[in-house]
């Protein structure tokens, strides 16, 4: 049975806040296993405004960011104590297929490759629509508290 994150408890497990915090809902997750979340893409985001201003293009390292935070909120929905964190430690095998504009709706997909105690080793996809728009294995470390 899915199971959805709504913005309000994504806020309760992820420290980041606005700017920084690129998960909008999460649609589906099984623990420890895989996660379904998006990332609604407005013009008002405040990168678009230095980021190739003429023609906005969301930056490529902020759709793996947003892939990577939807990672965490997978790895820390169990794990949660006051002060845990998931820290990035490796970007491997990332690909950039195609630009992210405002009126996007990115969808991420992230798989759980390996997991022991501290260490994670994840795959990501980012989608708008049908289209792979972007993927990339990264490794991250637990914090947990």
């Amino acid at each position: 049975m899915p199971q959805t994150i709504e913005y309000e408890e994504i806020k309760s497990i992820m420290p980041h806040r606005y700017p920084f915090l690129l998960v909008d809902r999460v649609t589906h997750y099984e623990d420890d296993k895989y996660i379904e979340a998006y990332k609604n893409v407005t013009g008002n985001e405040p990168f678009f405004q230095g980021h190739f201003p003429e023609k906005s293009v969301m930056p490529g390292v902020l759709v793996i960011e947003a892939m990577a935070q939807a990672g965490g909120i997978l790895l820390l929905k169990n794990r949660m104590g006051e002060g845990s964190l998931v820290y990035f430690t490796t970007i491997e095998r990332a690909r950039f297929r195609q630009p992210v504009i405002p009126g996007d709706q990115l969808r991420f997909e992230v798989t759980v490759l390996r997991l022991k105690a501290n260490y994670c080793k994840l795959s990501g996809k980012a989608f708008v629509g049908d289209k792979l728009v972007a993927e990339a294995v990264f490794s991250s470390a637990l914090s947990v508290k």
